[in-house]
């Protein structure tokens, strides 16, 4: 078992350790804590606090993905590390460029990539972080950091020079080593512990380095572990403190989509269509007032062909005029490309003008090469600041300099310059295997949001296709048309994870017979608005907080992580046999010490820091017992038998707390939701929309209601049924789930009302709830209507939300919501009629749970109003 997965089952036993309140306080707070790198510090956090697991010295691998924020993580590594005690930090990597922009990074306040905060205070000190070039220079109240390639540092230890670090440095001192790219360094472990017994190599220097003090720290950092070597799982298993690999990062949204742009066309026309699109892509941030700049790398197999490239690209943009670009716009049939061309002509935008801009944005004064190590040297700080806005570089010629170690948000496009083939076997050949790792370099995300609700950090429009931001997220990999390579590259992609295995775009497109009707050519559908709250009107916590059941077992100890959790060994692990609710308040009365004395083990629960949150708290007894604070959080405790001792109450309080100040630590502003529903034109809501999936199986989202593989209960051809507003369901199991329990009530439901409509709701409309303001997308609305005698109608409007078990605890606040809604809405039209509108909200449905309350709801439709 690795590592990462006994911590994992931690979480169970409140042996899980939370995120510190410091580390995101002294964090740059322009580069928000991802949940993964909250993830991996906590994964460390737990392991380097645990005693019995924790070995001596302190040896842990991060394998996350490229891309993924790895130096934010050892940003928050050393903070914690400093206020554990040490003070000596030594980073090591195999390139200098990487060694160069790290330091910027870590020292330079005014880089943009820049990790710390404007002042880093720890227990009430002020401390710096300082560059050492040995550690005779360190200083007591600071994060001492040297810097080093892997070569120099071996070359300063095995042959001796003045001022440089020795292996006396790390006798006398306790020293946290920070190894990027950390697959360098294990060449020995590779070949099973071979080596030259006449040279000392890397790994041998590093592991004489990390044991000269038991106390020492090796924090490994590479998003390539090669796991599969049974040599290299051997070694690692123990030490992968955290693994977040490609396929999960891309999974999560935190990633550019990859497409290949096949082109039967000649190379240079290749490279104008692929600026084109840079230019196109610039034009639609410019529409949304986003101040991007896209950027290109022209990727070539040699220096010589690196360089005639860009010459000829150079020569052929300095001339280029309407005429060439007229001619290029004739031979084009991708999608995406004719949606630019489109995109122009519908703007207004001519091939002279364009012809024009490329000629300015794209001269010889806006083309970088980093082609061999002088160049990559020289230029490392600028293309690994190519986001800024005083960069004004747009297009990157490169053979390898780039491949590791390169940070940058705003590629868009890569062109490959070469058109060979090193496929073995029909398996990708290196240089192939090459390209895929470049191209899940360059398919970190360029953060960007249209609406403060969005998180500007992941992919927006997976289930908006159609968006014209869509392309902005999208790398495109612009490549000779050829199916052999083709195939090669899709399969070296999808071994990286940065292309998903099995990808369906799905179309939920109204029906005609809908079109027609007055509900979407004149109807409106209801929603409310959110505004900021006063602090003095903050009374409480957030409902997604307040709402939520905790859970935690009181298990005294499992074989496989015995370590981590108890004293005891060799213990069987105990059956489930016992599981009841109790909440904080019911806690405190037990024994009131017991939830106080869990507070104070975070620094967010002072009460100096709970006012902050919470002006109109009078007293910590307050906030622990008030229902509107911790007093009806629920705790759901789970053990072999009834037998709930203290110290699992305390455990427990630990455990939960820590999940609280997290959550409140990233609350910023605070909200209501308005109970005024505001009409909105149903046809400027609900229109056609492409839908992304990733990997369906089975039959839940993805997968038509129709498919064969849908249960015969559930399965049903929606094109036929004019009741459901779209042509399909391609929702989850629970949700196909309810719209066959829908159709079973159509009849009843026709006798009592003239309309019976049913509207999936694909993350088109949204309401936020009434007491803090939170945002909620209700899966479906129902809307029924009755006629009255002076033509005008009654309208109800219902939001309906099928969830799944896991989630009915969690999401306890959305339901508790829609219950609201019936008795607090105040519907309000923009354009007056005589229609009467009402909007309701219904309990959950599950199949398992809530059909007693579901069916209670829907039975109130029969009695008509």
């Amino acid at each position: 078992m690795f590592l990462y997965e006994q911590i994992e089952q931690s979480k169970n036993f409140g042996a899980y350790q939370n995120l510190p309140s410091y580390l995101p306080q002294n964090l740059n707070r322009g580069l928000q804590i991802r949940p993964y790198q909250e993830s991996a510090f906590c994964n460390f956090i737990t392991y380097f606090e645990n005693e019995r697991l924790r070995r001596r010295p302190t040896q842990t691998l991060f394998h996350m993905a490229t891309g993924s924020g790895k130096t934010l993580v050892m940003a928050g590594l050393m903070l914690y590390l400093y206020k554990k005690g040490y003070r000596n930090f030594l980073f090591f990597v195999n390139l200098d460029n990487i060694v160069q922009k790290t330091k910027d990074n870590f020292l330079n306040p005014l880089s943009s990539k820049y990790l710390f905060g404007d002042r880093l205070i720890v227990d009430g000190e002020e401390i710096h972080v300082k560059e050492v070039s040995n550690f005779q220079e360190s200083s007591g109240n600071s994060i001492n950091v040297c810097f080093s390639t892997i070569q120099g540092l071996h070359s300063n230890l095995t042959n001796f020079r003045e001022n440089s670090i020795t292996f006396d440095d790390f006798r006398e001192r306790n020293i946290v080593f920070i190894s990027d790219e950390a697959h360098h360094i294990n060449a020995d472990t590779k070949k099973g512990g071979k080596r030259d017994p006449e040279t000392i190599s890397w790994e041998e220097v590093v592991n004489r380095m990390y044991h000269t003090n038991p106390d020492n720290v090796l924090l490994e950092f590479t998003a390539t572990c090669e796991i599969q070597n049974p040599m290299i799982k051997r070694e690692y298993e123990d030490k992968i403190v955290y693994e977040y690999p490609l396929r999960k990062f891309r999974e999560d949204g935190f990633s550019k989509e990859v497409k290949t742009l096949q082109s039967h066309i000649p190379l240079i026309d290749r490279m104008i269509q692929a600026t084109l699109l840079s230019q196109y892509r610039m034009k639609l941030f410019q529409d949304f007032r986003l101040n991007i700049k896209p950027v290109m790398l022209f990727k070539a197999r040699t220096v010589n062909e690196s360089k005639a490239s860009m010459k000829t690209y150079l020569e052929t943009i300095s001339s280029i005029d309407g005429k060439k670009l007229s001619s290029l716009a004739g031979t084009a049939s991708e999608p995406t490309i004719r949606a630019m061309y489109d995109y122009f002509e519908r703007n207004g935008i001519t091939f002279d003008q364009l012809a024009q801009e490329l000629r300015e944005d794209f001269s010889a004064e806006h083309c970088i090469s980093v082609n061999d190590n002088a160049e990559a040297q020289e230029r490392q700080i600028i293309v690994n600041s190519l986001e800024d806005r005083n960069n004004p570089f747009r297009a990157v010629f490169e053979v390898k300099k780039l491949d590791e170690g390169w940070d940058v948000l705003n590629l868009f496009d890569i062109v490959r310059l070469y058109e060979t083939r090193d496929a073995k076997a029909g398996k990708p050949g290196g240089y192939t295997i090459a390209e895929a790792q470049l191209i899940g370099r360059g398919a970190r995300y360029c953060p960007f949001n249209i609406d403060p609700e969005q998180d500007k950090y992941k992919r927006k429009f997976d289930n908006d296709l159609d968006h014209p931001l869509r392309v902005c997220e999208e790398l495109y990999y612009h490549c000779q048309y050829d199916s052999k390579y083709i195939t090669e590259l899709h399969t070296a992609l999808r071994e990286t994870g940065i292309m998903a295995q099995n990808v369906v775009d799905r179309q939920y497109r109204l029906k005609d017979g809908f079109r027609n009707d007055d509900l979407y050519r004149s109807g409106l559908v209801f929603t409310n608005e959110r505004t900021a709250k006063s602090r003095k009107d903050v009374n409480g916590l957030l409902p997604s907080i307040r709402d939520t059941s905790y859970r935690f077992s009181t298990y005294s100890g499992i074989t496989v992580v015995d370590s981590i959790l108890e004293e005891e060994t060799n213990q069987e692990v105990p059956r489930q046999g016992f599981s009841y609710s109790i909440t904080i308040r019911q806690i405190a009365e037990i024994n009131y010490n017991i939830v106080h004395r869990a507070l104070r083990k975070y620094s967010g629960f002072n009460f100096k820091t709970l006012l902050s949150h919470f002006p109109n708290l009078r007293s910590m007894q307050q906030f622990i017992t008030d229902p509107s604070y911790l007093g009806e959080i629920s705790l759901v405790m789970i053990g072999p038998d009834e037998q709930i001792s203290v110290d699992d109450y305390y455990r427990a309080c630990v455990h939960t707390f820590g999940k609280i100040e997290t959550e409140l630590a990233n609350v910023q502003d605070t909200y209501i939701g308005t109970t005024e529903f505001v009409g909105r034109q149903f046809s400027e809501v609900f229109r056609d929309k492409r839908v992304h999936y990733t990997d369906p199986t089975g039959f839940g989202q993805g997968i038509s209601q129709s498919d064969p593989n849908v249960p015969q209960e559930m399965r049903l051809d929606l094109s036929s049924e004019d009741w459901f507003v779209f042509q399909d369901n391609y929702g989850t199991s629970e949700e196909k789930s309810f719209v066959a329990y829908f159709s079973q009530a159509i009849g009843w439901l026709r006798s009592k009302y003239d309309k019976v409509y049913l509207v999936r709701n694909e993350r088109q409309l949204h309401i936020y709830s009434f007491s803090d303001g939170e945002r909620f997308e209700p899966d479906y609305l129902l809307f029924l209507q009755t006629n009255r005698p002076d033509k005008s109608y009654e309208q109800l409007q219902i939001f309906v939300e099928p969830k799944g078990d896991h989630l009915i605890e969690s999401d306890a606040w959305k339901e508790k919501f829609l219950l609201e809604i019936e008795t607090r809405h105040v519907p309000v039209r923009k354009f007056i009629d005589d229609n009467k509108y009402c909007v309701w909200g219904f309990p959950f449905y599950n199949r398992n749970k809530r059909m007693k309350e579901f069916s209670e709801a829907i039975n109130r439709l029969k009695i008509r109003s």
